[in-house]
């Protein structure tokens, strides 16, 4: 068993590129089935982090690959830039 404020501080390493993706900043819950549909990865402006949030990425549970002691390796094949919109990342 795994608390939810234990999974939100492993960092989330994408596989296909190797690069760090952020931190989990939300989950959507299945109320029905208690299921995990997908988490929310946060990004944040590296220049000014407290007044440039960019939008989340939205990581399907499917494309979670392995959960680590420190980190959480996903499947996410889309190449981004940190400035891109939502639409372009999170539509699969």
């Amino acid at each position: 068993m795994m608390r939810i404020s234990s999974f939100q501080m492993k960092d989330v390493i994408n596989v296909a590129d190797g690069k760090k993706l952020g931190f989990i900043s939300d989950i959507d819950i299945d109320v029905e089935t208690g299921k995990i549909d997908c988490i929310f990865i946060s990004q944040q402006n590296k220049m000014l982090p407290f007044f440039n949030k960019l939008e989340d990425i939205v990581i399907e549970w499917g494309d979670i690959l392995k959960i680590g002691e420190d980190v959480i390796l996903v499947r996410f094949p889309h190449q981004y830039q940190l400035n891109e919109p939502k639409e372009e990342y999170s539509n699969r």
